[in-house]
């Protein structure tokens, strides 16, 4: 039996949590509605004050992708609460684990209306809606269960935020806790159901296998079936790294150009892994897959099963137990198809750097000066979509960070929390002026934490790929060209480094220079000089009547 530990408030409770699941950095801002936590999580461990909720979730968020695991967001109850909002959506539309805690009027008012500061209407239902888990603290015997019951379900698969809500009063009375231990649950196929998809793989002569995020957990597994079968790997974004982009069967995110479209053709079995084949890697869903009876889907959300694409053969089940019980089924491909996966992996990247034109040059250059184990956080930005998510290669999960749920001005957020998730390892963020400028006040969360981070802003003035939209579909432009600062006096009044890259020869020392330096540097790409790719990039979405 647990024995009973006491906690003279609601913060030391939550620190003893924390380090159970391995938390030692927390992102969020003090408030006087979570002030016994953030004065413990400070006492005790790190606390990293950012300058908007939101970015304490996108944080927590990459701090947990990059070591593999959880993070926590400390925020205010009401509007503080609501500003997170947009960032526990990217959170659940990827299934990253995150735990966020916010704050609540005291117990005995709660949802009285009565207009305390911060108080807001039915926030826990505001949580559930961009939650996996959402409860509200509602005794100190229970603070502790609460806590670990959403730590729980933010590491279960397919896992995402969790958010407890802790009214102010009894954050800080004495707290009453009986200890324990947070674990995945397991989630494994019916053998029928394997036995059938084994054979179908065995028989397979020209296979393909598509992986998404549901592999992050699963390289070894994925790996070696790759390896055994002579397969050809596809990748959404999520899944990338999971083998190293180096291998030579690994395709990756690279499903809708026209090579990669005439080897879907020619597959005669597809096996999908932990994917949830988003629009904007299936061309609006225009791709064509093999057959329903030619396609084996694994994934341990029961509901992805079938849901954009048939398949005859699908499997709930978890990737890394699924994928290592399929592998003594596995058969060799035919050599020629194995040649051809690698002759079409070669073509696809080669195509992509030309191109993107002078960027290539920086795509190259942040290769060769990163370490393999390096971060890149990526916001959605035109350098990401179209190079950064496909082109530039990741050799672990815990290195891809981008916002999946494709919500701009993310990245920042995320390349601090990823940065602070290892100190000795450096960190690139991707963004556009645009992008940067939603959460502009984070450079000084930067300036004041000093992590070993690079920010890499691509200076173009405005939307770039919504501008490239008007141009090539509407009469005139709307919202998309905006005032850009000095970026040099920007970095300036911040404390930060400055360095430019205006042509490509820049690139190479410049980012030698900036990735090799022990804290942080602002690096404005000015793309105007730099000049433009051959191609203007537009996502693929569909535009009425063109």
């Amino acid at each position: 039996m647990p024995v009973d530990t006491q906690y003279t408030t609601g913060g030391d409770l939550l620190v003893a949590v924390l380090k159970e699941l391995g938390i030692d950095t927390v992102f969020g801002i003090v408030s006087v509605h979570n002030l016994p936590l953030v004065e413990a999580v400070d006492r005790e461990l790190r606390f990293v004050p950012v300058r908007h909720e939101a970015s304490a979730v996108n944080a927590a968020d990459a701090y947990g992708r990059a070591r593999g695991s959880l993070g926590c967001a400390l925020t205010s109850t009401g509007t503080g609460a609501g500003n997170a909002a947009g960032s526990l959506i990217e959170a659940l539309a990827s299934g990253t684990s995150v735990l966020h805690v916010t704050g609540q009027v005291e117990a005995e008012f709660l949802g009285s209306g009565r207009g305390f500061i911060h108080e807001t209407k039915n926030q826990l239902g505001m949580l559930d809606a961009v939650s996996v888990f959402a409860a509200t603290v509602r005794s100190t015997e229970e603070a502790g269960d609460v806590l670990r019951s959403a730590a729980r379900a933010a590491l279960a698969s397919p896992g995402g935020p969790a958010s407890v809500e802790w009214p102010i009063d009894l954050q800080f009375a004495a707290q009453t806790d009986a200890p324990a231990a947070v674990e995945r649950a397991a989630v494994s196929a019916p053998d029928d159901e394997l036995a059938v998809a084994a054979q179908l793989l065995a028989s397979a002569e020209r296979p393909l296998i598509w992986a998404g995020g549901g592999v992050l957990r699963a390289g070894a597994e994925l790996t070696a079936l790759v390896e055994a079968t002579g397969a050809g790997l596809l990748t959404s974004n999520s899944g990338r790294g999971a083998v190293p982009e180096d291998h030579p069967q690994v395709i990756g995110n690279f499903a809708t150009t026209p090579a990669v479209r005439a080897l879907l053709a020619d597959a005669d079995v597809l096996l999908t892994i932990g994917t949830h084949f988003r629009s904007n890697e299936t061309a609006d869903y225009g791709l064509e897959l093999p057959g329903a009876e030619r396609h084996i889907q694994i994934d341990v959300d029961a509901a992805a099963l079938g849901r954009v694409y048939p398949a005859a053969h699908t499997l709930h089940a978890d990737a890394a137990d699924t994928l290592a019980a399929l592998l003594p089924h596995a058969r060799a491909a035919e050599p020629s198809w194995t040649r051809r996966i690698k002759d079409v992996r070669a073509e696809v990247r080669a195509t992509l750097h030309d191109n993107i034109g002078p960027q290539a040059a920086i795509c190259d250059a942040l290769r060769a000066v990163l370490p393999r184990d390096a971060v890149v956080a990526r916001d959605v930005t035109i350098p990401s979509s179209s190079w950064g998510n496909r082109l530039l290669e990741m050799y672990d999960p815990r290195s891809n960070v981008f916002p999946r749920g494709g919500g701009i001005g993310q990245g920042l957020g995320m390349g601090i929390g990823a940065a602070l998730a290892d100190p000795e390892r450096p960190t690139v963020v991707i963004a556009g002026d645009g992008g940067l400028a939603v959460h502009l006040g984070e450079l000084l969360t930067v300036a004041q934490e000093r992590p070993r981070l690079t920010v890499l802003v691509f200076n173009d003035g405005g939307y770039g790929v919504l501008r490239n939209m008007q141009d090539r579909y509407s009469e005139r432009r709307s919202g998309v060209d905006l005032a850009t600062p000095d970026f040099e006096l920007l970095a300036r009044a911040c404390g930060l480094p400055y360095l430019r890259i205006a042509d490509t020869e820049h690139a190479r020392p410049v980012l030698e220079q900036a990735v090799g330096a022990e804290g942080p540097t602002l690096v404005e790409v000015d793309l105007a000089a730099l000049g433009p790719m051959k191609n203007p990039f537009t996502p693929p979405v569909k535009i009425p009547g063109t």
